[in-house]
Protein backbone atom coordinates (compact mmCIF):
# COMPACT_ATOMS: atom_id res chain seq x y z
CA UNK A 1 0.00 0.00 0.00
CA UNK A 2 1.53 3.30 -1.09
CA UNK A 3 1.44 6.49 0.95
CA UNK A 4 -1.33 8.05 -1.16
CA UNK A 5 -3.59 5.06 -0.50
CA UNK A 6 -2.91 5.21 3.24
CA UNK A 7 -3.78 8.89 3.34
CA UNK A 8 -6.97 8.37 1.35
CA UNK A 9 -8.06 5.49 3.57
CA UNK A 10 -7.11 6.80 7.01
CA UNK A 11 -6.00 10.45 6.95
CA UNK A 12 -8.45 13.08 8.14
CA UNK A 13 -6.11 16.07 8.10
CA UNK A 14 -7.24 17.02 4.58
CA UNK A 15 -10.95 16.48 5.25
CA UNK A 16 -11.86 20.08 4.43
CA UNK A 17 -9.53 20.64 1.50
CA UNK A 18 -12.48 20.75 -0.90
CA UNK A 19 -14.82 23.69 -0.38
CA UNK A 20 -17.94 21.62 -1.04
CA UNK A 21 -17.07 19.42 1.94
CA UNK A 22 -16.75 22.51 4.12
CA UNK A 23 -19.93 24.15 2.83
CA UNK A 24 -22.06 21.02 3.13
CA UNK A 25 -20.74 20.13 6.58
CA UNK A 26 -21.36 23.65 7.90
CA UNK A 27 -24.83 23.69 6.31
CA UNK A 28 -25.74 20.34 7.91
CA UNK A 29 -24.56 21.47 11.36
CA UNK A 30 -26.42 24.77 10.98
CA UNK A 31 -29.61 22.97 9.94
CA UNK A 32 -29.43 20.64 12.94
CA UNK A 33 -28.83 23.57 15.32
CA UNK A 34 -31.56 25.75 13.79
CA UNK A 35 -34.25 23.04 13.51
CA UNK A 36 -35.55 23.15 17.12
CA UNK A 37 -35.70 26.96 16.95
CA UNK A 38 -37.73 26.82 13.75
CA UNK A 39 -40.03 24.15 15.18
CA UNK A 40 -40.66 26.26 18.30
CA UNK A 41 -41.44 29.35 16.23
CA UNK A 42 -43.89 27.40 14.07
CA UNK A 43 -45.54 26.00 17.19
CA UNK A 44 -45.97 29.48 18.69
CA UNK A 45 -47.58 30.71 15.47
CA UNK A 46 -49.93 27.74 15.52
CA UNK A 47 -48.57 26.41 12.22
CA UNK A 48 -48.01 22.96 13.72
CA UNK A 49 -50.15 21.05 16.20
CA UNK A 50 -48.69 19.95 19.56
CA UNK A 51 -48.71 16.36 18.32
CA UNK A 52 -46.89 17.31 15.13
CA UNK A 53 -44.41 19.35 17.17
CA UNK A 54 -43.61 16.32 19.33
CA UNK A 55 -43.07 14.23 16.21
CA UNK A 56 -40.76 16.85 14.68
CA UNK A 57 -38.74 17.13 17.88
CA UNK A 58 -38.43 13.35 18.02
CA UNK A 59 -37.08 13.37 14.47
CA UNK A 60 -34.68 16.18 15.36
CA UNK A 61 -33.29 14.22 18.31
CA UNK A 62 -32.75 11.27 15.99
CA UNK A 63 -30.84 13.50 13.57
CA UNK A 64 -28.64 14.66 16.47
CA UNK A 65 -27.40 11.08 16.68
CA UNK A 66 -27.49 10.18 12.99
CA UNK A 67 -25.64 13.24 11.68
CA UNK A 68 -22.25 12.54 13.30
CA UNK A 69 -22.63 8.82 12.52
CA UNK A 70 -23.13 9.62 8.82
CA UNK A 71 -20.85 12.62 8.29
CA UNK A 72 -18.13 11.54 10.75
CA UNK A 73 -16.84 8.51 8.78
CA UNK A 74 -16.75 10.55 5.55
CA UNK A 75 -14.53 13.16 7.18
CA UNK A 76 -12.30 10.62 8.96
CA UNK A 77 -11.22 8.75 5.82
CA UNK A 78 -12.25 6.48 2.97
CA UNK A 79 -11.81 3.29 4.99
CA UNK A 80 -14.29 4.48 7.62
CA UNK A 81 -16.71 5.58 4.89
CA UNK A 82 -16.61 2.15 3.25
CA UNK A 83 -16.99 0.35 6.58
CA UNK A 84 -19.92 2.60 7.54
CA UNK A 85 -21.69 1.80 4.26
CA UNK A 86 -21.01 -1.89 4.85
CA UNK A 87 -22.61 -1.71 8.30
CA UNK A 88 -25.62 0.15 6.89
CA UNK A 89 -25.96 -2.57 4.24
CA UNK A 90 -25.91 -5.31 6.89
CA UNK A 91 -28.38 -3.58 9.20
CA UNK A 92 -30.79 -2.65 6.40
CA UNK A 93 -30.67 -6.24 5.11
CA UNK A 94 -31.46 -7.42 8.64
CA UNK A 95 -34.57 -5.20 8.64
CA UNK A 96 -35.54 -6.42 5.19
CA UNK A 97 -35.05 -10.07 6.14
CA UNK A 98 -37.12 -9.72 9.31
CA UNK A 99 -39.92 -7.88 7.49
CA UNK A 100 -40.12 -10.43 4.67
CA UNK A 101 -39.55 -13.49 6.85
CA UNK A 102 -36.37 -14.32 4.97
CA UNK A 103 -34.42 -14.40 8.24
CA UNK A 104 -35.85 -17.90 8.75
CA UNK A 105 -33.88 -19.05 5.70
CA UNK A 106 -30.52 -19.20 7.47
CA UNK A 107 -28.45 -20.39 4.52
CA UNK A 108 -29.77 -17.69 2.16
CA UNK A 109 -29.38 -14.90 4.72
CA UNK A 110 -25.86 -16.06 5.59
CA UNK A 111 -24.96 -16.04 1.90
CA UNK A 112 -26.31 -12.50 1.51
CA UNK A 113 -24.41 -11.34 4.61
CA UNK A 114 -21.16 -12.87 3.33
CA UNK A 115 -21.80 -11.23 -0.05
CA UNK A 116 -22.18 -7.83 1.66
CA UNK A 117 -18.94 -8.37 3.59
CA UNK A 118 -17.13 -9.27 0.37
CA UNK A 119 -18.54 -6.19 -1.38
CA UNK A 120 -17.20 -4.09 1.50
CA UNK A 121 -13.81 -5.82 1.25
CA UNK A 122 -13.65 -5.27 -2.53
CA UNK A 123 -14.34 -1.56 -2.00
CA UNK A 124 -11.64 -1.32 0.69
CA UNK A 125 -9.22 -3.10 -1.62
CA UNK A 126 -10.19 -0.92 -4.60
CA UNK A 127 -10.60 -4.17 -6.51
CA UNK A 128 -13.21 -3.16 -9.07
CA UNK A 129 -13.22 -6.40 -11.08
CA UNK A 130 -13.98 -8.42 -7.96
CA UNK A 131 -16.58 -5.85 -6.92
CA UNK A 132 -18.41 -6.20 -10.24
CA UNK A 133 -18.13 -10.01 -10.24
CA UNK A 134 -19.66 -10.34 -6.78
CA UNK A 135 -23.21 -9.62 -7.94
CA UNK A 136 -23.62 -12.52 -10.40
CA UNK A 137 -21.51 -14.80 -8.19
CA UNK A 138 -23.58 -14.12 -5.07
CA UNK A 139 -26.84 -14.52 -6.98
CA UNK A 140 -25.66 -17.90 -8.29
CA UNK A 141 -24.58 -19.05 -4.82
CA UNK A 142 -27.93 -18.00 -3.31
CA UNK A 143 -29.71 -20.14 -5.92
CA UNK A 144 -27.42 -23.09 -5.17
CA UNK A 145 -27.38 -23.03 -1.36
CA UNK A 146 -31.19 -22.89 -1.33
CA UNK A 147 -31.20 -26.34 -2.96
CA UNK A 148 -29.79 -28.05 0.14
CA UNK A 149 -33.02 -27.46 2.06
CA UNK A 150 -34.61 -29.88 -0.41
CA UNK A 151 -37.88 -27.92 -0.39
CA UNK A 152 -38.92 -27.27 -4.00
CA UNK A 153 -42.17 -25.65 -2.89
CA UNK A 154 -41.46 -21.96 -2.29
CA UNK A 155 -37.98 -22.17 -3.85
CA UNK A 156 -38.65 -19.30 -6.28
CA UNK A 157 -40.00 -17.01 -3.57
CA UNK A 158 -37.15 -17.73 -1.12
CA UNK A 159 -34.38 -17.28 -3.63
CA UNK A 160 -36.03 -14.26 -5.26
CA UNK A 161 -36.24 -12.49 -1.89
CA UNK A 162 -32.58 -13.28 -1.24
CA UNK A 163 -31.46 -12.08 -4.66
CA UNK A 164 -33.53 -8.90 -4.34
CA UNK A 165 -32.12 -8.21 -0.88
CA UNK A 166 -28.52 -8.58 -2.01
CA UNK A 167 -28.95 -6.62 -5.26
CA UNK A 168 -30.54 -3.70 -3.43
CA UNK A 169 -28.74 -3.59 -0.09
CA UNK A 170 -25.47 -5.32 -0.90
CA UNK A 171 -24.60 -4.40 -4.46
CA UNK A 172 -26.75 -1.24 -4.66
CA UNK A 173 -25.58 0.44 -1.48
CA UNK A 174 -22.08 -0.98 -2.04
CA UNK A 175 -21.62 1.47 -4.90
CA UNK A 176 -21.77 4.33 -2.39
CA UNK A 177 -18.89 2.75 -0.51
CA UNK A 178 -16.85 2.19 -3.66
CA UNK A 179 -17.10 5.92 -4.43
CA UNK A 180 -14.68 6.42 -1.53
CA UNK A 181 -11.90 5.18 -3.83
CA UNK A 182 -12.08 8.42 -5.76
CA UNK A 183 -9.46 11.10 -5.12
CA UNK A 184 -12.08 13.66 -4.06
CA UNK A 185 -14.59 11.20 -2.66
CA UNK A 186 -15.81 13.42 0.18
CA UNK A 187 -17.61 16.05 -1.93
CA UNK A 188 -18.94 13.32 -4.26
CA UNK A 189 -20.36 11.18 -1.44
CA UNK A 190 -21.78 14.23 0.33
CA UNK A 191 -23.41 15.36 -2.93
CA UNK A 192 -25.14 12.00 -3.22
CA UNK A 193 -26.28 11.95 0.42
CA UNK A 194 -27.46 15.57 0.52
CA UNK A 195 -29.28 15.43 -2.81
CA UNK A 196 -31.01 12.17 -1.83
CA UNK A 197 -32.16 13.61 1.50
CA UNK A 198 -33.14 17.01 0.14
CA UNK A 199 -35.06 15.35 -2.69
CA UNK A 200 -37.35 13.84 -0.05
CA UNK A 201 -37.65 17.14 1.82
CA UNK A 202 -38.31 19.19 -1.32
CA UNK A 203 -41.01 16.77 -2.46
CA UNK A 204 -42.60 16.82 1.00
CA UNK A 205 -42.65 20.63 1.21
CA UNK A 206 -43.94 21.06 -2.35
CA UNK A 207 -46.59 18.44 -1.75
CA UNK A 208 -47.74 20.12 1.48
CA UNK A 209 -47.86 23.52 -0.21
CA UNK A 210 -49.34 22.71 -3.61
CA UNK A 211 -50.24 19.04 -3.66
CA UNK A 212 -53.76 17.91 -4.46
CA UNK A 213 -53.48 15.22 -7.13
CA UNK A 214 -52.07 11.98 -5.67
CA UNK A 215 -49.14 10.41 -7.48
CA UNK A 216 -49.56 6.74 -6.54
CA UNK A 217 -52.46 6.62 -4.07
CA UNK A 218 -52.38 2.86 -3.55
CA UNK A 219 -48.63 2.79 -2.98
CA UNK A 220 -48.01 6.02 -1.05
CA UNK A 221 -51.19 8.06 -0.42
CA UNK A 222 -49.37 11.18 0.82
CA UNK A 223 -47.22 11.64 -2.29
CA UNK A 224 -48.59 14.06 -4.88
CA UNK A 225 -47.82 15.04 -8.45
CA UNK A 226 -46.98 18.58 -7.30
CA UNK A 227 -44.64 17.20 -4.66
CA UNK A 228 -42.89 15.04 -7.22
CA UNK A 229 -42.44 17.93 -9.65
CA UNK A 230 -41.29 20.24 -6.86
CA UNK A 231 -38.72 17.70 -5.74
CA UNK A 232 -37.56 17.23 -9.33
CA UNK A 233 -37.06 20.96 -9.98
CA UNK A 234 -35.44 21.86 -6.66
CA UNK A 235 -33.19 18.78 -6.50
CA UNK A 236 -31.99 19.40 -10.05
CA UNK A 237 -31.11 22.97 -9.10
CA UNK A 238 -29.26 21.78 -5.98
CA UNK A 239 -27.24 19.19 -7.91
CA UNK A 240 -26.43 21.77 -10.58
CA UNK A 241 -25.14 24.28 -8.00
CA UNK A 242 -23.10 21.80 -5.96
CA UNK A 243 -22.05 19.84 -9.03
CA UNK A 244 -20.33 22.84 -10.59
CA UNK A 245 -17.85 22.75 -7.69
CA UNK A 246 -17.71 18.97 -7.22
CA UNK A 247 -16.98 18.23 -10.90
CA UNK A 248 -15.04 21.41 -11.78
CA UNK A 249 -12.56 20.80 -14.59
CA UNK A 250 -13.98 17.36 -15.48
CA UNK A 251 -16.13 16.21 -18.43
CA UNK A 252 -19.18 16.44 -16.15
CA UNK A 253 -18.67 20.16 -15.63
CA UNK A 254 -21.25 21.13 -18.24
CA UNK A 255 -24.80 22.40 -17.89
CA UNK A 256 -26.18 19.43 -19.81
CA UNK A 257 -24.46 16.80 -17.65
CA UNK A 258 -25.28 18.48 -14.34
CA UNK A 259 -28.95 19.00 -15.21
CA UNK A 260 -29.18 15.40 -16.42
CA UNK A 261 -27.54 14.14 -13.23
CA UNK A 262 -29.93 16.21 -11.09
CA UNK A 263 -32.97 14.91 -12.96
CA UNK A 264 -31.73 11.33 -12.71
CA UNK A 265 -31.06 11.62 -8.96
CA UNK A 266 -34.51 13.06 -8.28
CA UNK A 267 -36.45 10.64 -10.46
CA UNK A 268 -34.54 7.56 -9.34
CA UNK A 269 -34.73 8.65 -5.69
CA UNK A 270 -38.50 9.10 -5.83
CA UNK A 271 -38.92 5.78 -7.61
CA UNK A 272 -36.71 4.14 -4.98
CA UNK A 273 -38.92 5.54 -2.25
CA UNK A 274 -42.02 4.23 -4.02
CA UNK A 275 -40.32 0.89 -4.63
CA UNK A 276 -39.80 0.28 -0.92
CA UNK A 277 -43.27 1.66 -0.17
CA UNK A 278 -44.63 -1.01 -2.51
CA UNK A 279 -42.69 -3.68 -0.61
CA UNK A 280 -44.11 -2.43 2.71
CA UNK A 281 -47.65 -2.27 1.31
CA UNK A 282 -47.27 -5.80 -0.01
CA UNK A 283 -46.12 -6.95 3.42
CA UNK A 284 -48.81 -4.95 5.23
CA UNK A 285 -46.38 -2.95 7.39
CA UNK A 286 -45.87 0.78 7.93
CA UNK A 287 -42.12 0.76 8.64
CA UNK A 288 -39.37 -1.82 8.28
CA UNK A 289 -38.30 -1.33 11.90
CA UNK A 290 -38.38 1.11 14.82
CA UNK A 291 -34.63 1.62 15.05
CA UNK A 292 -34.81 5.40 14.60
CA UNK A 293 -37.49 7.24 16.62
CA UNK A 294 -39.69 9.27 14.28
CA UNK A 295 -38.20 7.71 11.16
CA UNK A 296 -38.86 3.98 11.41
CA UNK A 297 -35.92 1.79 10.49
CA UNK A 298 -32.64 2.46 8.73
CA UNK A 299 -34.14 1.15 5.52
CA UNK A 300 -37.03 3.61 5.83
CA UNK A 301 -34.47 6.41 6.09
CA UNK A 302 -32.13 5.26 3.30
CA UNK A 303 -34.64 3.76 0.86
CA UNK A 304 -34.25 6.41 -1.86
CA UNK A 305 -30.45 6.25 -1.54
CA UNK A 306 -30.34 2.59 -2.59
CA UNK A 307 -30.94 3.09 -6.35
CA UNK A 308 -29.34 6.57 -6.38
CA UNK A 309 -25.97 5.20 -5.25
CA UNK A 310 -25.51 2.79 -8.15
CA UNK A 311 -26.96 5.12 -10.79
CA UNK A 312 -24.73 8.06 -9.78
CA UNK A 313 -21.70 5.78 -9.50
CA UNK A 314 -22.02 4.47 -13.04
CA UNK A 315 -22.90 7.87 -14.50
CA UNK A 316 -19.84 9.49 -12.92
CA UNK A 317 -17.64 6.47 -13.61
CA UNK A 318 -18.59 6.41 -17.29
CA UNK A 319 -17.72 10.04 -17.99
CA UNK A 320 -15.11 10.86 -15.32
CA UNK A 321 -13.96 7.57 -13.92
CA UNK A 322 -13.97 6.85 -10.20
CA UNK A 323 -10.68 6.09 -8.51
CA UNK A 324 -8.63 6.47 -11.68
CA UNK A 325 -4.93 7.01 -10.95
CA UNK A 326 -5.48 5.49 -7.51
CA UNK A 327 -3.70 2.41 -6.22
CA UNK A 328 -5.69 -0.75 -6.90
CA UNK A 329 -5.83 -3.94 -4.78
CA UNK A 330 -4.21 -2.11 -1.89
CA UNK A 331 -4.80 -5.09 0.46
CA UNK A 332 -4.45 -8.14 -1.78
CA UNK A 333 -2.01 -6.95 -4.43
CA UNK A 334 0.98 -4.69 -4.81
CA UNK A 335 -1.07 -1.57 -4.24
CA UNK A 336 0.42 0.06 -7.33
CA UNK A 337 -1.20 2.71 -9.45
CA UNK A 338 -2.28 1.21 -12.81
CA UNK A 339 -0.38 2.49 -15.87
CA UNK A 340 -1.94 5.09 -18.15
Amino acid sequence: MNQAAKERLFDYSHAFDHRVTTIVTVAIVAAVVASPIAISLLARRGSVTPEHRRELMMRWRSWLIMTPLIVGPILLGAAWTILAVGLISLFTYREYARATGLFREKAISLTVAIGILLVTFAALDNWYRFFVALTPLTISIILMVALFADRPQGYIQRTALGVLGFCLLGSGLGHLGFMANDTDYRPLVLLVLVSAEMNDIFAYLAGKSFGQIPLCPNTSPKKTVAGSLGGLILTTMLVYILGRAVFAGTPLDTTWHLLTLGIVISVVGQLGDLMFSSIKRDLGIKDFDVTIPGHGGLLDRFDSLVPIASVVFHYVNYFNGIGVNQAVRVLTGSGDVPPG
